[in-house]
């Protein structure tokens, strides 16, 4: 008998709902009993409905499931959000309202006082506010922004250990990112567009709720600044980003000393041994021209952030470049990931067990 826990997805049949239900098939903690997308789409079975993309066949277990029309009543305790954000704030309320854990990728709640915006290496912690979430049992948990992920998860040891004051970074961005049916070919195809709507203001954003202190009053952003410009560039996975920060102390250190203390990082997920954990939250790399989106993007399962070309900054002090997979890291794997810790921690509605001993 499966004693796996079920789990449904929203936004099942786009890119990244289909990074869902592909990186979900076979876990050892969950399986997807239900999906759901849009009207286009209800009714009809998942296989008929998905326009695979994943390098990785579909899987046989959710090939047959009848897609549900997103807004309808589901079973599942947790539910992985893949929605737009155009519809999934009201659609994830409901959702918690009705008592399910929502684990969402769309950006509508992140910056909610009450809902933790999670990298579970970086602020476990802030999983403590969703006790304080006004839903019926249920609640929301989101992760970042694709880029914001990677970006801050190089920051975390930095953070820790000196302080962060100041970042500016500028993102060179996958296809991928802009879902489906995303960028028009002809527009990527010997180009680079160096806007992306809202993905700036994101990085600026996000970036000091998720280092920020978890308070009585809810999460006090760290006091640092940031300016980022965001570039979609013809790549199909892979976001990088060219960061230079400012640290508060740490100025006797050289850059060997940093890139081990980046090396050695790790957090809750690795010690608790979660399924979707890397085993390394972030390699640093030797090679003068690494990272690289195609050679590195897919390290520990694409759940590991590359930090490479770490070297002083003449104006802030310090730079690198960071790659993560938008897809997975910066999205799909994260958020189960997250769905992961939260379950370790007891805050599935009705399930219960010590989880990180299960096989």
């Amino acid at each position: 008998m499966d004693q796996r826990i079920a789990v449904g997805v929203l936004g099942a049949t786009g890119s990244v709902g289909q990074r869902f239900v592909s990186l979900l098939d076979e876990h050892p903690w969950f399986r997807v009993t239900e999906v759901a997308a849009s009207k286009r789409s209800a009714g009809k079975p998942y296989s008929e409905a998905a326009q695979w993309l994943q390098s990785s066949p579909l899987p046989e277990a959710v090939a047959d499931l009848t897609v549900r029309e997103v807004g309808a009543s589901m079973d599942t305790p947790i539910v992985f959000s893949a929605l737009s954000a155009s519809v999934a704030g009201e659609v994830e309320e409901e959702m918690a309202g009705q008592g399910h854990l929502v684990i969402s990728n769309a950006r509508s709640h992140r910056m909610d006082p009450d809902v933790p915006l999670l990298i579970p290496e970086v602020n476990p912690d802030h999983l403590a506010l969703v006790d304080r979430q006004r839903w019926n049992g249920g609640g929301i948990i989101t992760n970042p922004n694709c880029s914001t992920i990677g970006i801050a998860l190089a920051l975390k040891p930095l953070h820790d250990a000196f302080g962060v004051r100041a970042l500016h970074a500028v993102t060179l961005q996958a296809v991928s990112g802009a879902g489906l049916p995303g960028v028009p070919s002809v527009e990527m195809l010997d180009n680079a567009i160096p806007y992306i709507p809202g993905e700036e203001d994101k990085i600026e954003r996000e970036t000091g709720k998720i280092l920020g202190d978890l308070t009585s009053a809810g999460v006090e952003a760290a006091a640092i600044e940031v300016s980022a410009q965001c570039n979609r560039v013809p790549v199909v996975d892979g976001h990088l980003a060219a960061v230079s920060v400012g640290l508060k102390g740490g100025s006797e250190l050289d850059a060997a000393e940093l890139g081990r203390i980046l090396a050695e990082f790790s957090g809750e997920p690795q010690d608790l041994g979660l399924p979707t954990a890397p085993a390394r939250p972030i390699h640093v790399l030797s090679g003068e021209a690494d990272p690289q989106p195609r050679r590195h993007r897919d390290l520990e399962g694409g759940m590991a952030v590359s930090v490479g070309r770490l070297r002083p900054c003449p104006i802030l002090g310090w730079r690198f470049v960071v790659l993560s997979h938008n897809t997975i890291r910066g999205a799909a794997g994260g958020a189960i990931l997250c769905g992961e810790l939260a379950l370790a921690r007891g805050l599935v509605p009705g399930v219960s067990g010590t989880w990180p001993s299960a096989s």
